[in-house]
């Protein structure tokens, strides 16, 4: 497992990548700056660029607050901060490991999400 850091401004959070080809290949892509903003009221959504390797991920997911996972269909990056029902298509990349106040914003704001080692 892969643990990453997500710097909102002055505030770092620490979250954990799962052990998947979906996380591995989002690692790889670090560092990333993106521009985050909100999506129905329980996630943080950023255009990733590229699909993540899906290969050994299950057709569906259900969210916990906190979790990260990719949208396959749009390929975009979402971080949620409430549940959600499950989903099909959602790819759960990993999790933060405490509190994510800091991504609670309203409005458009960036965000950078690194390896934290």
């Amino acid at each position: 497992m892969t643990r990453i850091r997500v710097l909102v401004g002055d505030t770092e959070l620490s979250a954990t990548l799962d052990d998947s080809a979906a996380a591995r290949d989002f690692a790889s892509m670090l560092p990333l700056d993106l521009t985050l903003s909100d999506f129905h009221g329980i996630e943080k959504v950023a255009d990733l660029g590229r699909k993540l390797d899906d290969s050994e991920a299950p057709r569906a997911y259900e969210p916990k607050a906190g979790d990260i996972t990719q949208y396959r269909p749009w390929g975009n990056l979402a971080i949620f901060y409430k549940p959600f029902q499950s989903s099909a298509g959602l790819l759960r990349l990993g999790a933060f490991d405490g509190p994510i106040d800091a991504l609670l914003q309203n409005g458009e704001f960036p965000v950078r999400i690194e390896a934290a080692d």
